[in-house]
């Protein structure tokens, strides 16, 4: 293992986190690169399916006395590592941009969500009461506890890897659970090994915390069907999110699961919009980490009497975008995380092309940095409206009246977040309750996650919701504990 002199961080990484940290057993290694350089800066390596075996079972022990532990210990756990995250802010963003790609206003706005979910999770060990419950037998009091599940799995994503894993990790910790991690190959430190080091820092007992990096064709059947853990959150693509409910399904444990899977998000312009708003949030819900969101405007829906306006005002705005080097701070579309995401984007823009898309704007890619792209006469069913995009390409629809855009909206097999905008407030309000989506956001950019809210969506978008209050159910067992006051009287 060697790791490189360019690497941000003073905290030393390499090994993985299993009960303690130590090298992994698998005879491979994973290289992480800087997409936008191509230098290596650390290589990692692999864990094997005994080392999950492992981190699993020092979790399920290590959770034992951490679940017992007062809500007061564990709030101060989480408020320290608020601190130790503010001391090396410059540091965090570091590793996000030069891991994942991140622009350093895109890593900034991370660490910013970051804290801002370590802050919130910090309350949730005073939030998990119990009740009481009526009872029509005479003397009998019913108890409802609320306890925590044990050991939580979780599988991050590439695209906010830091923000993403901690919405998982943190409230689960916060409630008593122990919790092990698969971090994507591509980020590592910033989705797994990075917390790791903070909450250790920040006191978090060994073993509580465990964390195993790994190719998912060697590891990643073992981490799903681990028996100790009765559940697994899974951020990612429809298609794996599928693979994974069916293994919770069907596995030696009954899992539950937490999927938030694939986006098409409709940002839908009505003809009374105010033009300058919607043409902002439309850039910045497009554009912002290049597109590289779950929740990001997938298509932009204009109403015909707009649409052309909109479309010279839109092109304009998106040609000022600055791209390239996503460590300057005015710089908006960085790098794409790899190749293959790029070769993706480059098939479906030369699919929708042949099906007559036209592009309005556009350039080749230097390096991995795709320049922004948009494109008009597009129809539903081209390759670009039709899939996840994930890279700096917005398609522009164009629909006549309220009932068009509503069925373009809603034709999907997804349905994760959704933007409308109009200067009436009811008629955004009536159009937004007959979207198809767990979110939809009125005079705002699709792209809105705030801990305290309930995030997640419908159809094949995923199952659950994270944020509070939802959380609170998805991480912890009511458990019914009856008591019986007095001698009972039985009919035999």
């Amino acid at each position: 293992m060697a790791e490189a002199t360019s690497s941000p961080s003073p905290y030393s990484f390499g090994n993985q986190l299993i009960g303690s940290w130590r090298t992994g057993r698998a005879a491979t290694t994973t290289a992480v690169t800087d997409p936008y350089t191509g230098k290596v800066l650390l290589d990692i390596p692999d864990a094997d399916t005994d080392d999950v075996a492992e981190a699993f079972t020092a979790s399920r022990a290590a959770q034992r006395e951490w679940g017992a532990s007062s809500p007061g210990e564990r709030a101060d756990v989480l408020r320290r590592a608020v601190g130790i995250m503010e001391r090396r802010r410059e540091e965090v963003i570091t590793w996000l941009i030069q891991e994942s790609g991140s622009t350093r206003m895109k890593a900034t706005a991370e660490w910013n969500a970051v804290r801002a979910i370590a802050l919130h999770a910090s309350t949730l060990p005073h939030l998990a009461e119990g009740r009481i419950i009526p009872a029509d037998v005479p003397g009998k009091e019913n108890r409802l506890y609320r306890e925590p599940l044990g050991v939580v799995s979780v599988i991050s994503p590439w695209n906010w890897p830091a923000h993403l894993t901690s919405r998982a990790i943190l409230p689960a910790l916060a409630l008593g659970n122990s919790v092990v991690v698969k971090p994507s190959q591509e980020t590592p430190v910033t989705g797994g090994f990075l917390f790791g080091r903070i909450l250790a820092e920040a006191g978090l007992p060994q073993g509580v915390l465990n964390v195993v990096s790994g190719p998912a064709s060697a590891i990643g059947d073992a981490f799903v069907l681990n028996p100790l853990s009765p559940l697994l959150s899974f951020t990612g693509s429809t298609r794996v999110g599928r693979r994974i409910a069916s293994q919770a399904a069907t596995g030696p444990m009954l899992k539950r699961v937490a999927l938030e899977l694939g986006g098409n998000n409709p940002l839908v312009v009505l003809d009374d919009a105010d033009l300058d708003l919607a043409i902002n949030a439309a850039v910045f819900g497009r554009f912002f980490h290049q597109g590289e969101i779950c929740i990001s405007a997938n298509r932009i829906i204009v109403q015909d009497a707009i649409h052309d306006a909109f479309v010279e005002r839109y092109v304009d705005r998106v040609r000022e975008l600055k791209y390239g080097d996503p460590n300057e701070e005015d710089t908006v579309v960085g790098p794409l995380i790899s190749q293959r995401q790029l070769d993706g984007i480059l098939d479906l823009l030369a699919r929708s092309g042949a099906q007559g898309a036209t592009t309005l704007l556009g350039g080749s890619p230097e390096g991995l940095v795709l320049p922004p792209h948009v494109l008009a006469d597009v129809s539903n069913d081209m390759a670009v409206a039709s899939n996840e995009i994930f890279g700096p390409v917005a398609p522009i629809l164009r629909a006549t009246d309220d009932e068009e855009a509503l069925r373009i909206a809603n034709d999907t097999e997804f349905g994760l977040s959704s933007a409308v905008f109009s200067t009436d407030g009811e008629r955004a309000l009536a159009f937004a309750h007959r979207i198809e989506a767990g979110m939809s956001h009125i005079n705002d950019s699709p792209v809105v996650d705030m801990p305290n809210t309930p995030f997640g969506g419908e159809k094949n978008s995923g199952l659950g919701r994270y944020g509070t209050p939802a959380l609170l159910d998805e991480l912890t067992r009511q458990h019914w504990i009856s008591v019986q006051h007095t001698r009972r009287t039985y009919p035999f």
